[in-house]
Parts: structure tokens; sequence; C-alpha cells
């Protein structure tokens, strides 16, 4: 499996091109099946698990079942506003049984909150060796960036990567801050702008709703020109002989700015339907076409491709 570099060439992770999501593991998804996902995952070549709740608990076994917690890239979430990011994040090393998380998140902003007392008790833990590189999820793009100015002014490390809801439909606009934030125009202008951010996509496949009738698809993708876009994937996927899924991934991979899927999945073979994907080379007619479909008012901030 190809690699990807989270954050820069100096400093950065090197990740497989996609993530695996542990969160279900051991609850909806059996530690039998859970433990079958991880070994195809690893024998693709994945190494980049997501991990949170008692998901952490499998991947921890799984870890040192198999001996190979040195190959691997493993993410844990921490809430800021929940209680101490120190406490969070040493009750996961216990869950994962290691010594140290390789990328952890601050979730769920607070946006009255202050910026510098998370980034500091981050950089304490990376200062340990707890952690080594921090990023955010569910953060604004104002909020971002005036967290990534907030290190930079005290000498922090800064948050090198953010997960949010991503995937080929666009979102409304929706000035509720009660609302998640997705991939909204603004934020991927950030992550283009910035060569040490990586934008990591959550909730890419949309639970299923691209491909399965009894999924909806989220009121907030719900607008005039979905029916267009959800068109026009369905004819480049065939055309391709390929899944409505594995376009949206190849696109994500494939768009500007790329984007690193989050892959939930619940047997090996939606695993390897999903890794795909990665075979699958859309041209770059297909990508503009794709990028066109159904634009509206909303999505015309959006910059595409030159």
């Amino acid at each position: 499996m190809r690699r990807h570099l989270i954050a820069d060439a100096a400093s950065g992770l090197p990740v497989s091109a996609v993530c695996l999501a542990t969160e279900h593991f051991g609850t909806a998804v059996d530690a039998a099946t859970s433990f079958a996902i991880l070994d195809r995952f690893a024998e693709a070549g994945g190494n980049f698990l997501d991990t949170v709740g008692p998901g952490e608990q499998v991947v921890g076994e799984w870890l040192a079942r198999e001996r190979v917690r040195d190959e691997f890239v493993v993410a844990a979430t921490v809430r800021p506003a929940a209680s101490a990011i120190t406490d969070q994040a040493e009750a996961s090393l216990r869950r994962l049984r290691t010594d140290r998380i390789d990328l952890c998140y601050a979730q769920d902003d607070d946006p009255t909150a202050s910026q510098a007392e998370p980034l500091k008790a981050f950089a304490a833990l990376i200062t340990r060796g707890s952690v080594r590189m921090v990023g955010c999820g569910h953060f604004t793009a104002q909020r971002l960036r005036q967290a990534r100015a907030a290190a930079h002014r005290l000498g922090l490390p800064p948050y090198r990567c953010v997960q949010q809801r991503h995937t080929y439909l666009i979102p409304q606009a929706v000035a509720d801050p009660d609302q998640p934030p997705y991939a909204t125009a603004d934020l991927l202008e950030l992550v283009r702008s910035e060569p040490d951010l990586t934008l990591v996509a959550c909730s890419p496949l949309l639970s299923g709703a691209y491909v399965r009738s009894d999924r909806t698809i989220p009121t907030r993708y719900l607008h005039i020109g979905t029916p267009r876009r959800i068109a026009v994937l369905h004819e480049v996927a065939g055309k391709l002989g390929a899944t409505p899924n594995q376009v949206v991934l190849a696109w994500l991979l494939a768009s500007d700015p790329p984007a690193l899927p989050v892959l939930g999945v619940s047997s090996p073979a939606q695993l390897d339907e999903a890794l795909a994907a990665l075979d699958l080379d859309l041209t770059p007619q297909q990508l503009a076409r794709l990028d066109r479909a159904g634009l509206t008012e909303p999505a015309t901030r959006m910059k595409g491709r030159s």
C-alpha cells in the first residue's frame, strides 16, 4: 500500500494512504472479526489506526499479540473540554498497552475556550515521549487557524492534521455552533495553503448511503446540486467497473487538497472493497467532471483544480 506523509518531510509520520477506524471494535464488531480486519489491513500494507473508546483495548490486544507495535501509527483522541488532557492520554496508553500515542487528536473544540492550555498540555506529553504529534478534530477553519497561530506565538508544537467530516458530496454552509464542522470551503483552503497541515477525512462513505437503499444521505448534504453529483458519481463508477464507494475514496485521495480517508468497516470483505480504491486511477477528465458535477451556490466558493 502506498504511503502518505502527515505533516512534512522533516517531521512527518509516514502512514498508509488510508486509515482504519476501530471505534466499533469489540462492540458492534465482535473481537474475532475485529482481529480478522486488523490482520487483513496489515497484510495489505496498512499501518494507520484510528482508535477511540473500547476499540483501544481491542487494538492494544492485537498489537501485543502480533508484536507489531513499532510497525503501526496509532492515533487516539482526547476531549479538552471534558477533563485533563494528560489523564485522558494516559488512559488511552493503558488501554492500548503502549508507551506512546503517535498522533493525538484534540476533539470537539469549545469555541469559547483558550487555545493555549491544550497546546501546553500536548507539548508536555510530547516532551515526555508519550505523544509524537498532535492534531485536532471538529475544529472550524477559524479556530484551527487561531490555534496554529497561538502555537507559533508560544513556541509550542502546532496541530499538524485536522480530522473532519469530508466526502464527495458538498455540505451546505450552516451557521449552527451545535453542528459538528464539516470540511467546508474555508477549511479546504486552509489545508491547501499550509504545507504542514494534513486533512484526514472521517465518514467518507456516509455509512453506506452511496450504495445502500436503507441508508439515507445526511441532511447537511441535501441541496439542489446533490442529485446531479450522485448521478455523475454513479456514471463514472459504471464506466470504470468500480463501486461508487471506490470512486469516492479515489476522488478523496486525488482531490485538491488531498484527503486521507478513515475507513469504517465491519468485515474483511468490506475492507477489501475499500482498499481496491487504491488501484483506481481517475483520469484528469474524470476528476474534472466529478469536481464540477452539481455545483450550486454554496459550492461555487470551493476552489477546483487549475
